[in-house]
């Protein structure tokens, strides 16, 4: 006999399917020309349940953005976290940026809300809040591939990722427009950033 699911593990399972559905809408066609009523629809549900689940459109597309730059994070750690050398972590970062920065439909969603927010401080600040996580875990990942490989960063590690990751929004926008635009200038920089510790002497 198949177990009923508690209110919780239910609430769980429709608010994962409503970001899903959300997500691939608001890609596709954008935060403006997406409604509520039709991320219900699609997703099964009535639009209370979007609206017991998010605060409202911006709550529903901060869910989306979080679910987006989560994968970005758990890629960037996993490029950076498993290489045997520096040179080949940034290969691999090289192999990622190929493939994801400037996905033009990402581009545009970032772009979009991040305009939106403007005008609305409260908004702002929950962009904010998450740009602060996504250094935060950039800057933790730069300081641990350079313990792991004997080298420092001629700056601020806190600094170095600040560079790094503006030069990956920046190129991802860009990238967006010019597709063939080359990433690997954001790990020309990352490979001038950093020095080589000396040996100790024994």
């Amino acid at each position: 006999m198949t177990q009923r699911l508690s209110r919780a593990e239910s609430q769980a399972l429709t608010r994962q399917r409503l970001v899903e559905v959300a997500r691939d809408l608001f890609l596709r066609e954008g935060y403006a020309k997406t409604s509520l009523e039709r991320v219900a629809e699609e997703a099964g549900f009535s639009k209370g349940a979007v609206y017991s689940n998010f605060g409202g459109k911006d709550d529903l597309c901060l869910a989306v953005l979080d679910s987006i730059q989560g994968e970005v994070a758990d890629a960037v750690l996993h490029a950076l976290g498993d290489a045997a050398s520096f040179e080949e972590a940034l290969a691999a970062f090289d192999l990622w940026a190929d493939k994801r920065l400037g996905d033009p439909d990402w581009s545009a969603l970032e772009a979009e809300f991040a305009a939106r927010s403007r005008r609305d401080p409260v908004l702002r600040a929950a962009l904010r809040e998450r740009n602060a996580r996504l250094h935060t875990m950039l800057a933790g990942a730069l300081a641990g591939t350079a313990d792991r490989h004997h080298l420092a960063f001629r700056i601020p590690v806190e600094e170095a990722a600040h560079a790094l990751l503006s030069m990956a929004i920046g190129l991802g926008l860009q990238r967006a427009i010019t597709p063939a635009l080359d990433v690997g200038t954001i790990t020309d920089v990352a490979r001038a950033l950093v020095e080589e510790l000396p040996t100790p002497q024994g």
